[in-house]
């Protein structure tokens, strides 16, 4: 059951993470952005964002085949080199607490991707962090029917 809705109870906090929000996905690739929200709520073990972000991606024609993968995308032949970047990146910025961000991890996004680029990135896996956080802290649940 969801303690609370964070939209309601602290609505500024809400919109300015929202502001993040709407940044990150007007400045990053559609399908990379899809792919690095899926994969942090994968790791975050967040069911809200996962199911959200799964069906977008889906309906923005994504294939199925490789949302699966992002479980293992390291061994999946599935994706380019710059998404792979964005998903190592992905994988160390939202588990912080373990290395920190590895110099090969960064070496690698900053050879694939331009410096404003990388900026926008990091914006975006730092806002689904976010997200992900007040969703597990919360308990917010998927919707039940589709």
């Amino acid at each position: 059951m969801q303690r609370m809705d964070v939209t309601t109870v602290a609505p500024e906090a809400y919109h300015a993470v929202l502001g993040l929000e709407k940044y990150a996905r007007s400045n990053v690739d559609h399908t990379v952005y899809e792919l690095v929200k899926i994969r942090a709520s994968m790791l975050n073990g967040c069911a809200f964002c996962v199911d959200m972000h799964t069906t977008d991606a889906l309906a923005a024609g994504e294939s199925s085949r490789r949302l699966f993968a992002l479980a293992a995308w390291r061994d999946a032949p599935f994706f380019t080199e710059r998404e792979r970047a964005a998903l190592a990146l992905t994988d160390a910025v939202t588990r912080l607490g373990e290395h920190g961000v590895p110099d090969e991890v960064w070496d690698e996004a900053a050879k694939v991707w331009s410096e404003k680029e990388l900026a926008d990135l990091i914006v975006a896996i730092a806002t689904i962090n976010v997200w992900n956080r007040i969703s597990v802290t919360t308990r917010k649940q998927p919707p039940t029917q589709e």
